[in-house]
């Protein structure tokens, strides 16, 4: 509706001070001729709003003056809900932010307030992974500290598993990104931007010095552009397999990036794989086990094919010992046998044991398996 845009442009102007109307444009979803037309609309209405001419100019309120927040309605209020201060993964952090929401819906009309208190009821963020993972964050304050100030930031980085050891870093911070469970910090170095994840760095010291901060930065423009960059540049090994339906299944859970190509009768599927490294896909084929059928590259399937001889020699049990047969009822034995006690049964012929030449017994008896 018209009224919520202009009441969003009005309160965009409010917070940024001054926006180009290009940039309104678009973070409003409207054409630049739709924001002229608003900027006319709240100007009639009132609303001190003017434009400036010039390379630095665009839209802007009135110095000093303000408008109330009107009062959230319930889709908006399910909305800030949703979003948890358990989300920010630290403590100190999630406690100012647990105060901040307490004061807010303390404002609300006492309506709003009651279904408020019973969405938080209904509603728990575990950010805690599965097998009992979770993100360091004790530097986060002390980044957004630096971020939201605009101050260098000195700090103690660790390289992910490179055997490296930790260094200090002197950089400008631009701003935080979340990305599932994780923060990363985007920088400005003498190297040029830089992504940092915030819970590899071991120390940190906010300078009193002024970041440097590049001229129209746009964090969300450098996120996509820089993580699109990342993947196109990552290590790519194509492979052909062939899957039953249960690994199919698996497929279909685990392995998005994976195209299917050919659902064939028999129940089995034929799907485009992507791997890093053949070691990857090496590992990933034994895990499926039967239920994976190696079409492409050749060289992987014989690496298969070399690992699963190689694991069969390892576990194969060896070879049952050999038992000389018991020489025919008709013939004479070689040597008297013992005259059986009285009451007791008649013993057995005494059984010899033949070790194949180069076998040696191994733990409870049993030898390798022969060859």
């Amino acid at each position: 509706m018209k009224a919520d845009r202009l009441l969003s442009a009005l309160l965009l102007l409010q917070a940024h001070g001054r926006m180009t109307g290009r940039e309104m444009s678009r973070r409003l979803e409207v054409s630049l001729r739709t924001i002229h037309r608003d900027m006319e609309a709240l100007s009639m209405a009132g609303v001190p709003v003017f434009a400036l001419r010039g390379a630095r100019g665009g839209w802007q309120l009135d110095e000093g003056w303000r408008t109330q927040v009107p009062a959230l309605d319930e889709a908006e209020l399910l909305g800030l809900l949703m979003a948890q201060p358990r989300v920010v993964g630290d403590g100190t952090l999630a406690g100012a932010a647990e105060r901040a929401l307490r004061k807010l819906t303390a404002a609300l009309p006492a309506a709003l307030r009651e279904r408020a208190a019973s969405i938080r009821q209904r509603l728990y963020v575990d950010t805690t992974g599965w097998r009992g993972t979770t993100e360091n964050m004790a530097m986060l304050p002390i980044v957004q500290d630096a971020v939201s100030r605009d101050r260098k930031l000195s700090m103690i980085y660790r390289r992910p598993a490179d055997g490296s050891e930790p260094t200090r870093r002197l950089l400008d911070p631009l701003g935080l990104v979340a990305k599932g469970s994780a923060w990363y910090l985007v920088a400005k170095t003498s190297e040029g931007f830089r992504t940092y994840r915030v819970s590899r760095i071991e120390e940190a010291e906010v300078l009193d010095v002024p970041a440097e901060r590049p001229a129209n930065f746009d964090l969300e423009a450098h996120w996509k552009s820089s993580t699109d960059a990342f993947r196109r540049n990552l290590p790519r090994y194509p492979a052909t397999l062939r899957l039953d339906a249960r690994g199919a299944a698996w497929v279909g859970r685990w392995r998005m990036a994976w195209t299917e190509q050919v659902a064939h009768d028999d129940g089995w599927t034929t799907f485009a794989a992507r791997f890093d490294t053949e070691d990857e896909a090496c590992f990933v084929v034994l895990g499926l086990g039967a239920r994976v059928e190696v079409i492409d590259p050749p060289a992987l399937r014989a690496r298969v094919a070399d690992e699963v001889r190689t694991m069969s020699a390892r576990i194969a049990p060896a070879s049952p010992p050999e038992i000389s047969p018991a020489p025919p009822a008709s013939s004479t034995p070689s040597s008297p046998m013992p005259a059986a006690a009285p009451g007791n049964a008649t013993p057995l012929p005494s059984a010899r044991l033949r070790i194949r030449r180069g076998s040696s017994p191994g733990p409870k008896g049993r030898g390798p398996a022969s060859t």
